[in-house]
């Protein structure tokens, strides 16, 4: 739990430092590549390559594709539509994706965790009830295949490491993961990338360098290791409380005319499904109850 709390104020800061610095600045495509490619020289030199079963290569490269190389990009691009605030609220929705997910790799489904998601939607809808515009929609359905590989990466790294306890550090294996992040993120780059757009100041070097390496790397890591010795509600819980956190940093920081009225009203609705998910959803109890 400690290693989620610390981690969930690491990337607070980090929200508000893309959507102020770099969305529309920099391509996004190239900001992913490099926070990818820094969180890796972190990693590789410790990386076991000998030793470990296939089956752990490639389950944790495959987590590393959703929930770094696909989250990501799909992430960097909704800021072109949403604001921080409410790419922070839009994010409200990953714990129910954790159950979700949770439930299909336990072959069990409930349909309260999509009843929490609608109402979830309704409170989305509040934020912006003057008018979902074309934009506002691609954004945020952007940030629900981030919030969704976001969710399925940590809830399948915790089962592979489940499925295959090495007596090995963690960070022996983790190179993997961000292997799996380059399938993703380098192909993206060479396609979709535009060169017109990379990094021009030394602020925004410096941004990235620590994005990748202390957000992506070492943010990454501890927050996979920590979802790893909690239980799934837990688990969908600490997923949660990125959004106060990075919302308290942005509004006080940056954005100090945001409509705190629309934000609390739509927060407060979409905290409601939540409470809907952990009082009627049968392994959210379960948890609780742990």
């Amino acid at each position: 739990m400690v290693l989620l709390v610390l981690v969930t104020v690491l990337w607070a800061f980090s929200f508000s430092l893309i959507g102020e610095f770099l969305a529309g600045r920099v391509d996004s495509d190239f900001a992913v590549l490099s926070r990818v490619l820094l969180a890796a020289l972190g990693f590789m030199p410790f990386t076991r390559w000998r030793g470990v079963p296939s089956g752990m290569k490639l389950g944790i490269l495959v987590t590393g594709m959703l929930q770094f190389g696909i989250t990501y990009l799909c992430l960097y691009r909704s800021f072109s539509y949403l604001t921080v605030p409410e790419v922070l609220l839009f994010t409200i929705f990953t714990p129910l994706y954790v159950t979700l997910v949770d439930d299909a790799l336990a072959r069990r489904f409930s349909p309260v965790a999509l009843l929490a998601a609608a109402i979830a939607t309704l409170g989305a809808g509040i934020i912006r009830y003057d008018g979902l515009s074309e934009d506002f929609i691609t954004g945020f359905l952007l940030l629900q295949v981030a919030n969704f590989t976001f969710a399925a990466g940590q809830v399948g790294y915790k089962h592979v490491m489940q499925r295959y306890p090495l007596a090995l550090p963690g960070y022996r294996t983790f190179g993997y993961f961000f292997m799996g992040a380059l399938v993703i993120a380098l192909p993206s780059f060479l396609i979709f990338g535009n060169p017109d757009k990379l990094p021009s100041t030394p602020l925004q070097w410096g941004i990235l360098g620590w994005l990748g390496l202390a957000a992506s790397g070492l943010g990454l890591y501890l927050w996979n290791r920590g979802a790893c010795k909690v239980d799934a509600g837990t688990l969908a819980v600490m997923n949660n409380a990125l959004v106060p956190a990075g919302l308290l940093v942005n509004l006080l920081i940056w954005n100090r005319d945001a409509d705190l009225l629309r934000l609390a009203v739509g927060g407060v609705v979409i905290g409601f499904s939540l409470w809907v998910n952990a009082r009627y959803h049968p392994r959210a109890k379960l948890a609780a109850s742990s």
